[in-house]
């Protein structure tokens, strides 16, 4: 198999952007479950099982939308500062083979 050579000159940040947002959205949605879990343990312990509920109702919503601006953010400045480096070295070779 031939492979042709390709070379990345730089990468869209919005669109890497929105990949760090659905990733952040995963992770925090994650965490707050386990968020849930501990503070719906907590208050059973606490003899307030509804006020756990709740408080872990609320922490795997925060943690989901936290999760996805962070991810957003981190990803539009990784890309941002990737591309800087990027310009400064030329770029990623990459050797790819078609598909059969």
């Amino acid at each position: 198999m031939a492979t042709t050579a390709y070379m990345i000159k730089s990468f869209g940040v919005m669109s890497i952007g929105k990949f760090g947002a659905v990733l952040g959205l995963i992770w925090g949605f994650l965490s707050g479950l386990v968020l849930a879990i501990g503070f719906s343990g907590m208050g059973s312990m606490m003899g307030s099982a509804g006020f756990g509920i709740g408080a872990g109702i609320v922490g795997v919503i925060v943690m989901t939308v936290i999760g996805g601006i962070g991810g957003f953010v981190s990803g539009i400045i990784a890309a941002f500062i990737y591309n800087i480096i990027l310009g400064a070295i030329g770029g990623i070779e990459m050797d790819l083979e078609p598909k059969v």
